[in-house]
């Protein structure tokens, strides 16, 4: 019998790999970074598409920016290597084929378009960013075990449209409801060149995907003010919203005596307060914002005698919020059957809480603390496209900071090296997740 030498077993141990679907890294593929300065020009090249005085942009979904936006995203993609196409619900999606074409893709990425007036950074770090890890992958020779798909969503401003229509589809009503731009959401896909009559075909189901990892800034102060580099996020916060009514008496205010009075506006404050009080009298983390009010008629010779106002509760734990909600609303009850109102609510949303992944946590910190950058696990408080995409997988999300906590602003920044760090740290949960 031959004595294999090393020649021989090299060859022999090579030729395995390649014909095996081996979870492994090499330290080739462990040692590969992103380009933050590349990262950093496309972030400016994007910024110069809708560009408010006030230094920020106004890009809202299916306006012209946002069109100009998405084409030159399909280039970089093009340049990474991607096939990007176009989905019928407005999404673009870059694809790459991986080794095994039975398994289901790892999906990154974010959404380009913004609020009115709104920053350069929300949304545009995520969706850089994850082109950015594609192109990185192309460029060291890295093929995944798992298909490969990078999507821009759109319209995520206007609520998450696009990750909506992908993971739960949209109803007719929601089609034709009028977006922030002007156009109807039917009128909007055709314009970013989806296909509203086929609207159906860009739905997936659960299990289609083996997981969706998401690049954002944090949005909030926390981790810029402790100086964290990498937020780990437990999960997105499920939102509800309560329409009030509170009908009083309009009458006039000059020969009106106070204690004749059915003034809405009136308990439609105790109810504020109310929700303010009440929602910080437990331990946690959940927010209760009033931010909507209407009074009417709305003069100031007139007691109002009707005030309708928009209540939302925000909290990782549903029950909780629902629970914050009838002590609210009997409290509510109470303030208008005293002063000779009434009280009327209904609920015109529910968003679920999407809590991630436990796997994807721990890759995100495993990653973040072999890359020596400082961890937090926190919530987020605002929603994401990662919150739909939670219906068809495992999702984990990643933060870098947002200086002073600011976000839809002009004054919106995060650091380039903190975007660089985040890419990073996407990049090896993304070879992580796929040897794992």
């Amino acid at each position: 019998m031959r004595t294999m030498d090393r020649r021989d077993f090299t060859a022999s141990f090579l030729g395995a790999l390649g014909t095996l679907a081996l979870p492994v890294h090499l330290p080739w593929q462990t040692g590969l970074r992103v380009d933050g300065s590349r990262i950093s020009a496309h972030l400016a090249l994007l910024s110069e598409l809708g560009k408010n005085p006030q230094g920020g942009i106004s890009r809202v979904a299916y306006s012209e920016a946002d069109h100009q936006a998405r084409e030159l995203a399909m280039g970089w993609m093009r340049e990474a290597r991607l096939d990007p196409t176009v989905d019928a619900a407005g999404n673009i999606v870059g694809r790459r084929a991986g080794r095994d074409p039975s398994l289901k893709p790892l999906v990154i990425g974010s959404h380009i378009d913004s609020v009115p007036e709104g920053g350069n950074y929300d949304g545009q770090v995520g969706s850089a960013g994850a082109i950015e890890v594609a192109r990185t992958l192309d460029a060291g020779g890295v093929t995944l075990r798992h298909p490969l798909e990078v999507m821009i969503f759109q319209n995520e401003e206007g609520g998450t449209i696009g990750s909506h229509a992908i993971a739960a589809g949209l109803t007719t009503e929601e089609l034709d409801r009028v977006a922030q731009g002007g156009k109807t959401i039917r009128e909007g896909i055709r314009f970013l060149d989806g296909d509203p009559d086929r609207i159906d075909s860009a739905r997936r189901t659960k299990g289609d995907i083996a997981g969706y990892v998401e690049l954002h800034i944090e949005q909030g102060g926390i981790l810029d003010e402790r100086k964290i580099r990498i937020g780990i996020v437990e999960g997105i916060v499920g939102i509800r919203h309560w329409e009030v009514t509170i009908e009083g008496f309009a009458n006039h205010a000059g020969t009106t005596p106070m204690n004749g009075r059915k003034d809405a506006l009136l308990v439609a404050a105790w109810c504020v307060e109310a929700v303010n009080r009440i929602v910080r009298s437990v331990p946690g983390r959940q927010v209760g914002t009033v931010g909507k009010l209407r009074v009417e008629p709305g003069a100031y010779n007139v007691i109002p005698g009707r005030v309708v106002f928009g209540v939302e509760l925000r909290d990782l734990d549903d029950t909780k919020v629902t629970g914050l909600w009838r002590r609210i609303e009997a409290e509510c009850r109470r303030h208008a059957e005293a002063a000779g109102t009434r009280f009327t609510a209904s609920e015109n949303l529910a968003i679920m809480p999407a809590l991630t992944d436990p796997r994807f946590r721990r890759a995100i910190s495993d990653a973040a603390r072999k890359l020596g950058l400082s961890t937090l696990s926190l919530p987020s408080g605002a929603g994401h496209d990662a919150q739909e995409m939670s219906r068809l997988g495992p999702m984990g999300m990643i933060f870098v900071p947002s200086v002073g906590g600011i976000s839809h602003s002009p004054k919106e920044f995060t650091r380039p090296e903190d975007i660089e760090n985040g890419a990073n740290v996407l990049l090896q949960v993304l070879l992580d997740l796929d040897g794992a």
